[in-house]
C-alpha cells in the first residue's frame, strides 16, 4: 500500500513537492494539501493527474501517514501537534521553530510519531552527525551570505533597525548562536537550527549572517573541529524564483528524503 503524503504549505517548496508526488514517487501518493489561499490551491490541484482535497493544517493528518510541513514557522505547532498526537510522521522544514517547541519531540515519542528534518541546503549534516558520534565536537561555525533582498523583513533586522537596502559592500548583520539566529531570521536560517541539532546544540553552534550585494545565491560555509575529523564545506544554493528567502535545493531535498523512505536502496545516513 502506498504511503499517503500530505503537504502543509503550498508555496515555493510545497508546490514542487506536491507536483513531484503527483507525477509519481514509488511507494507514495499525494493525499492532500493545505494553503493560505485555498481557492488558488484548489485550482492548481484540479489540474493534477490525481486531484486531492485542500484542508486546514490541523486536519492533514486525517488523510495521510506522513505530513510535510513547509509553511511559515509560526504555523509549526498548529500542524505538528495533531499530526504527532495521532502517531503520524512529520517532515519539518521549520526546524528553527522546532528549537522553541522541542516538547513536540517528547509528544512524538509518547504517541508513536516521528519527526524528520531533511538535509536541505546543508550537505554537511551527515558528517556533523557522524563526528558527534565519534567523539567530542569542539567547534561548529556557520557563515551565511545572502543577497540583501533575501533578508529584508527579518525580525532581527527590524528590531535592531538594520538596513540592507542599497548596500554596495558586504554587511555583517548578525553574529551569535543558532538559537538566536533561528529566532531573528525564521524565514532564512532553518539550516542553522538543523546544523545545531546535528552537532553541538543551539547554544554552542555559532552563526554569522552577511547581507552581500555581490552574491546572487544563498551561501553557507560550515567549519567543524572534532576528535574524529576537522572539515569545512561550502554550498551556493540558487534562490527560488517565487521566494528568494528559500533555496531551490530545499524542495529537492524533501523529495530526495521521500524517495529514500520508500526506496529499497538508501544512500547516506
Amino acid at each position: 500500500m502506498a504511503l499517503r503524503v500530505a503537504i502543509g504549505g503550498f508555496g515555493a517548496i510545497g508546490k514542487v513537492v506536491a507536483e513531484a508526488l503527483d507525477q509519481g514517487i514509488e511507494g507514495m501518493s499525494l493525499a492532500a494539501v493545505s494553503a493560505r489561499d485555498s481557492g488558488r490551491a484548489e485550482a492548481t490541484v484540479a489540474t493534477y493527474r490525481q486531484p486531492v482535497p485542500v484542508l486546514p493544517l490541523d486536519r492533514l493528518w486525517e488523510t495521510a501517514n506522513l505530513v510535510v510541513e513547509c509553511a511559515p514557522a509560526k504555523h509549526l505547532r498548529e500542524l505538528a501537534e495533531p499530526t504527532l498526537v495521532h502517531g503520524r510522521t512529520l517532515v519539518t522544514l521549520s526546524c528553527g521553530a522546532l528549537l522553541d517547541n522541542f516538547d513536540l519531540v517528547d509528544l512524538a515519542r509518547r504517541q508513536g510519531g516521528r519527526i524528520l528534518v531533511p538535509t536541505g541546503a546543508l550537505l554537511a549534516l551527515d558528517a556533523v552527525q557522524a563526528a558527534a558520534l565519534g567523539g567530542s565536537i569542539s567547534r561548529v561555525q556557520m557563515i551565511t551570505r545572502k543577497p540583501p533582498g533575501g533578508l529584508e523583513g527579518a525580525p532581527h533586522l527590524v528590531e535592531n533597525q538594520i538596513r540592507v537596502t542599497g548596500l554596495t559592500e558586504p554587511k555583517l548583520v548578525f553574529s551569535g548562536t543558532a538559537r538566536e539566529a533561528a529566532r531573528g531570521f525564521p524565514a532564512n536560517v532553518n539550516v542553522a537550527a538543523a546544523l545545531a541539532m546535528a552537532g553541538l546544540g543551539p547554544d554552542r553552534t555559532m552563526i554569522d549572517i552577511w547581507a552581500d550585494p555581490a552574491v546572487d545565491r544563498n551561501m553557507h560555509r560550515i567549519e567543524v573541529d572534532a576528535d574524529a575529523a576537522s572539515f569545512s564545506m561550502e554550498i551556493r544554493n540558487v534562490p527560488s524564483l517565487e521566494n528568494p528567502r528559500t533555496g531551490r535545493l530545499t524542495a529537492l531535498s524533501v523529495i530526495a528524503l521521500l524517495r529514500k523512505l520508500s526506496s529499497p536502496l538508501a544512500i547516506g545516513t
